[in-house]
């Protein structure tokens, strides 16, 4: 697919100051593309829209420069020990993403340039955690591989983990653009996941993403590189068919993997949900989505921030939990299954 490219990039002063800041406003002015300043990441001004959908639609092609400001990082069960972000957002179109809850109305992709002091933070949680092993996921917020043409943050990050005895990183995404990771020292102290679904899913609700086959072909070419490779499923649905669409993914990914023969391999499961606030901003921007969010159909659970999901009810949980459990040890018998949430 093609690489994003921004029509519109906004600047916080202060990240002109740093080195990524000024290669990143040298590349949009060499381009000819518009550059102005905010006085914040957070509060950004002036992304054109008359209409939720035509708001959208430009945010997602306006890229956000600044500085992260608060290191201090958040746990990031069941993933990782901690998480940290190299940006917010991405371009991708994902109807269902969850960032609708925590992004709403500022779904621009941002950039952090700080990159250095991010990075110190993340060695002062590991220092702090030694001789054990911490853990940290890298694209909770964000997928950064969608930007990594732009920042090369993310092979920056690898190279640091590659470093660092007691750290590992896990960086998930649903794009391809790998080559430049591939010649890293990683000491097989990064694991990159590849999100994937049902080509029903991919279909309706992953806009501007890389197709299934992309994805496996970047997938194969991380494993050739000696990273730990893992797959995340998400998020599951429930919808007429729906056994024998993720079987055909599953039986897919096994006649694809056999050749690769990767060292290790993981899967992580998380079953769809939404919250209210998610559903008012996803029908305000796709009016005619397939999505199902009929909470009559779901069970509300409260959540460590304080809003409510809307959860399949228990009996279904148990049933997608089991049929996965039962498809992936026989089409993956060495595999393990990291969680299902």
């Amino acid at each position: 697919m093609e690489l994003f490219m921004p029509k519109l990039v906004f600047f916080e002063p202060g990240a002109l100051d740093y080195p990524l800041g000024r290669k990143l406003y040298e590349l949009m002015v060499a381009r000819g593309i518009p550059c102005r300043i905010t006085p914040s990441h957070n509060r950004v001004l002036g992304i054109p829209g008359e209409t939720p959908q035509i708001a959208y639609r430009e945010a997602k092609q306006t890229l956000v420069v600044g500085v992260k400001k608060s290191l201090k990082l958040d746990s990031c069960r069941p993933s990782a020990d901690y998480e940290f972000a190299l940006g917010t957002g991405c371009p991708g179109g994902c109807q269902y993403c969850y960032l609708a809850t925590t992004l709403g109305r500022k779904p621009y992709i941002r950039v952090y340039v700080n990159v250095d002091e991010i990075l110190a933070a993340v060695k002062s949680y590991i220092d702090k955690n030694r001789p054990n092993i911490t853990s940290f996921e890298a694209a909770s917020t964000a997928d950064p591989l969608a930007v990594e043409h732009l920042t090369g943050s993310l092979r920056k990050t690898i190279t640091f983990f590659g470093r660092q005895d007691y750290g590992r990183l896990r960086v998930v995404s649903k794009f391809a653009n790998v080559d430049s990771l591939l010649d890293l020292e990683h000491q097989g102290h990064t694991k990159f996941r590849f999100s994937i679904n049902s080509a029903y899913v991919i279909e309706t609700f992953e806009a501007k993403t890389a197709p299934l086959h992309e994805r496996l072909t970047a997938a194969g070419k991380m494993a050739a590189a000696g990273y730990p490779l893992g797959f995340i499923i998400a998020p599951l649905f429930l919808y007429e068919n729906w056994q024998a669409d993720y079987r055909r993914l599953l039986k897919d990914l096994a006649d694809w993997l056999r050749p690769h023969r990767p060292p290790s391999l993981s899967f992580e499961l998380i079953s769809h949900r939404f919250t209210a606030r998610a559903k008012k901003v996803i029908l305000e921007r796709f009016p005619r989505t397939k999505l199902e969010m009929d909470e009559k159909n779901r069970k509300l659970k409260w959540g460590k921030y304080g809003y409510g999901k809307y959860l399949y009810p228990p009996e279904q949980l148990e049933t997608l939990k089991n049929w996965f459990t039962a498809e992936i040890k026989d089409y993956f018998p060495q595999a393990e299954i990291e969680y299902f949430t």
